[in-house]
């Protein structure tokens, strides 16, 4: 029977998540990291990036190119930055280590780096941002990718999807928060499109020849993802490879290796780069200015129809305690990704309410 959206308590999906990384080897406490990016990443409605790439990271951890007792480690430091050999363990367990870093160094001498080499795809890089802003912490988080996006007048990907968040304390409002590609859309989205056999819009994809084409199909075989606002994605594309590839000893445009396909027993070789910087150190009233300049925002004059003006990261938030009342609504493909990744590793999702409609796991 082909999935349904379904709605499960937040903690029930961060149970089963962190059961799943378990049964692959990770340690309780890896695979409580891991389930809470994925479940977070659900509850802000970022599907692409959330549960349902369980099965990519599981897939990897069973074939080795994933090591599930990898420990993250500094291998080299000064008193405001940090290098971070991720020895190859899940991208979330090594994000979150280097940002708690990058984190400790900052509240010691007002803001820091920490890069990371020997990791793999991390999921949502609004996570480890917002981990530091509910800290008070200001914080950029960035990672490189194996090429999926072309620069203008290429034919082909020149750099990867490359994601960027940043994260900012804003007193009585949830941390201002923006996670992005730099690509015009991620990956994830043609990826869900080509899933569900619907076309997607204009703009996000150009065929091998370098022409616009609307067919998710073509993707990543036969099409590029277009960079967001031409020059200007590509320009921050290279900027963000430069400081999680290139300063931190990573793999780089076509050396990493694709987290989803190839040979799930190598290593991928990705970076990562987080920058964390102390407020309070800097000036304490960070958090009322940032404050006060979303009320601004929430106050200026709107167009005919609109009844609200968004900050960035203030959708997210909203979704997020939706969730937490009333649980998330996985959409059918989610739902379907899950079944995979619970039979990788012998889960029966029907003890977490995911089991089919005719109650089979």
């Amino acid at each position: 029977m082909p999935p349904t959206s379904r709605t499960v308590p937040l903690d029930r999906l961060e149970s089963l998540l962190a059961a799943a990384f378990e049964r692959a080897g990770l340690t309780a406490t890896d695979a409580a990291t891991g389930a809470e990016v994925l479940s977070t990443t659900d509850a802000w409605g970022v599907f692409t990036h959330g549960s349902k790439a369980l099965r990519g990271y599981l897939a990897r951890l069973l074939a080795g190119g994933l090591r599930p007792r990898g420990r993250p480690r500094i291998s080299a430091e000064g008193p405001s930055w940090a290098l971070v050999d991720g020895d190859s363990s899940l991208g979330m367990v090594t994000s979150v280590f280097a940002i708690d870093v990058a984190m400790e160094k900052a509240r010691k001498t007002g803001m820091a780096y920490a890069g990371v080499h020997n990791s793999c795809h991390f999921g949502a890089a609004g996570y480890y941002a917002t981990h530091a802003a509910r800290q008070g912490l200001i914080a950029l988080s960035m990672a490189n990718d194996i090429p999926s996006v072309a620069s203008p007048g290429s034919r082909g990907a020149i750099t990867g999807s490359n994601p960027f968040a940043y994260a900012v304390p804003a007193g009585r409002h949830r941390p201002l928060m923006l996670d992005m590609s730099i690509a015009t859309v991620a990956g994830g989205k043609v990826y869900a499109a080509r899933e569900r056999g619907e076309p997607i819009p204009p703009g996000w994809l150009i065929a091998a020849d370098g022409t616009p084409t609307d067919d998710p199909a073509l993707y990543p075989e036969h099409a590029t993802l277009t960079p967001a606002a031409g020059h200007k994605g590509y320009g921050l594309g290279l900027m963000i490879e430069a400081l999680a590839g290139a300063l931190t000893g990573a793999a780089m445009t076509w050396q990493v290796r694709s987290w989803m396909a190839g040979d799930l027993s190598r290593p991928t070789g990705h970076g990562a780069a987080f920058v964390a910087i102390d407020a309070g150190t800097i000036h304490p009233d960070l958090p009322a200015r940032v404050e006060a300049l979303i009320d601004e925002v929430h106050a200026a004059p709107r167009a005919d129809g609109v009844d609200r003006l968004y900050v960035p990261g203030e959708m997210e938030w909203q979704r997020y305690d939706r969730a937490r009342r009333s649980g998330v609504e996985l959409p059918p493909d989610v739902v379907h990704s899950l079944r995979e990744a619970a039979a990788l590793v012998g889960l029966d999702l029907g003890d977490y309410g995911l089991g089919d409609e005719e109650g089979r796991p």
